[in-house]
């Protein structure tokens, strides 16, 4: 009786050969890995079975790759610490290149012209200019210059561009900040997770193969959760505090306007563990962004009032200072601060140096790639501990200018499109985005934020999203 249902299925020649040959895979991969006593061997075949369901789907709609580039890039620290072994980082650019070539594929589908637009047109350009960069006559490594153009340019580049074409829908803008949350959710749980519990294996291999010296001061971890280190993840929550905040003030359904609510102290909380004093300018920048953007003049005072009894709370007083978290908060506003004045004595070394280069050292040169590549040269033995002094050290003064302006400028095309914007509850979501490309490139000067993931993905794709709202005016249904 059990047998009949499968009297039903009728298969061909062809799927009759394609079962007998996965179970012929099956059995040579399970014979492989008791014989190599390798049991990664034993899941290869569901690799390739994944992989290749994946990419039908991507070739059949191009926003699938989209949303895994995005998922990829919030957790990308997970195989790269758990697992190791090659660098997941060349994930990215597979997936975005494997999402432009669905793009081309599907090309009749889509409209081309927002590809015209300023933001396009300025992300171009930073771009020529960082490949103008490998010339430059300070000497640089070449290696240095090609794994540093791939955040500073590239994916800023790929990504705006994939955003531009792609998220042109109002479900998309909610499919995009409702994905963002989310996953900001689990990497919040599982820095609560690495403060309560303790970190994963892998976390704890990062602390003792150097990440220590960094994320341990004064015999309290400063949580970094599966994010490259506690700046990026301090940053990213204190950013998603104020989106969170928005859409549960803005949201009109109860149980989005909930679940946006309870997110708030969630991203609080893990802001605080995360030790990182740059979050402070995130989360200020932030909160004065998205009232900026509200011109409600009732809301701008209250909230005014707000934000600066948070500062003068932080600066005038030493309550909740047995938090670590809170005393580490509240060294943003000290200057006299020792690790604060080192960065302060860096900054005025990097300017006697680089008043004779107006264009800088060259990519790559300083950080992480400046000490791997370009050993010997004397930016390499600065530590920038800020994006805008790395752009500055990098570019020089006059690169500087320009990719300072380049952002000011957008961040003020933002502001006109979103006063503009009619619809109600596309608003919202546009002020929550603004409001976090704005926290994400402040806080940037104290620590190298905007240009790592999952920031640099957030910002990008919300400046797509801002410049290609205009064209999202006519749809008529109403998405939460």
């Amino acid at each position: 009786m059990m047998l009949r249902p499968l009297k039903t299925i009728k298969l061909s020649k062809k799927g009759y050969a394609f079962i007998a040959l996965g179970v012929v895979v099956a059995v040579l991969s399970c014979v492989w890995s008791i014989k190599s006593q390798n049991p990664a061997f034993f899941f290869a075949p569901v690799l390739v079975l994944v992989s290749f369901a994946f990419l039908v789907a991507l070739f059949r709609e191009p926003m699938v790759g989209l949303i895994a580039t995005i998922a990829y890039c919030f957790l990308l620290g997970i195989p790269a610490r758990e697992i190791g072994g090659v660098s997941y980082g060349m994930g990215i650019e597979l997936l975005l290149l494997l999402t432009l070539l669905s793009v081309w594929y599907h090309a009749p589908r889509y409209n081309f012209s927002g590809l015209r637009s300023e933001l396009m047109a300025l992300m171009l350009i930073w771009f020529i200019i960082s490949v103008l960069e490998v010339m430059n006559p300070s000497g640089a490594s070449v290696r240095g210059w090609l794994q540093e153009i791939r955040g500073a340019a590239l994916y800023p580049l790929l990504i705006t561009g994939l955003g531009t074409i792609l998220l042109t829908k109002k479900k998309y803008v909610t499919v995009f900040v409702g994905l963002i949350v989310t996953l900001s959710v689990i990497a919040a749980l599982n820095g609560v997770k690495q403060k309560q519990i303790g970190p994963s294996r892998g976390e704890q291999a990062f602390l003792d193969n150097g990440g220590a010296v960094t994320h341990i001061l004064g015999g309290q971890l400063r949580v970094f959760s599966f994010y490259q280190d506690a700046g990026q993840f301090g940053a990213s929550m204190a950013v998603f505090v104020i989106i969170a905040l928005v859409l549960a003030v803005g949201i009109k359904q109860f149980r989005k306007r909930l679940y946006y609510f309870l997110c708030v102290p969630l991203f609080g909380y893990a802001m605080l563990i995360s030790g990182t004093r740059g979050s402070f300018f995130a989360l200020v920048a932030a909160a004065a962004f998205a009232l900026l953007l509200t011109k409600n003049f009732k809301a701008l005072l209250i909230g005014s009032i707000l934000l600066g009894g948070f500062v003068g709370f932080l600066k005038f007083t030493t309550i909740g200072n047995a938090n670590y978290g809170i005393y580490r908060l509240r060294t943003a506003v000290d200057p006299q601060d020792a690790s604060l004045n080192l960065r302060f004595f860096n900054q005025q070394r990097l300017a006697q140096y680089l008043q004779s280069r107006p264009l800088g050292g060259g990519l790559g040169v300083i950080g992480a790639f400046g000490h791997e590549y370009n050993q010997g040269q004397f930016l390499a033995t600065i530590e920038p501990d800020s994006y805008w002094v790395k752009v500055w050290a990098m570019y020089g003064i006059v690169g500087f200018t320009l990719w300072f302006c380049i952002i000011m400028y957008l961040l003020g095309k933002c502001c006109g499109i979103i006063w503009k914007a009619r619809d109600p509850d596309l608003k919202v979501k546009l002020i929550a985005l603004g409001a976090g490309i704005a926290g994400v490139f402040l806080c940037s000067y104290g620590n190298e934020v905007i240009n790592n993931m999952p920031s640099s993905i957030m910002v990008n794709l919300s400046f797509a999203i801002i410049f290609n709202s205009p064209r999202m005016s006519d749809e008529k249904t109403t998405l939460h």
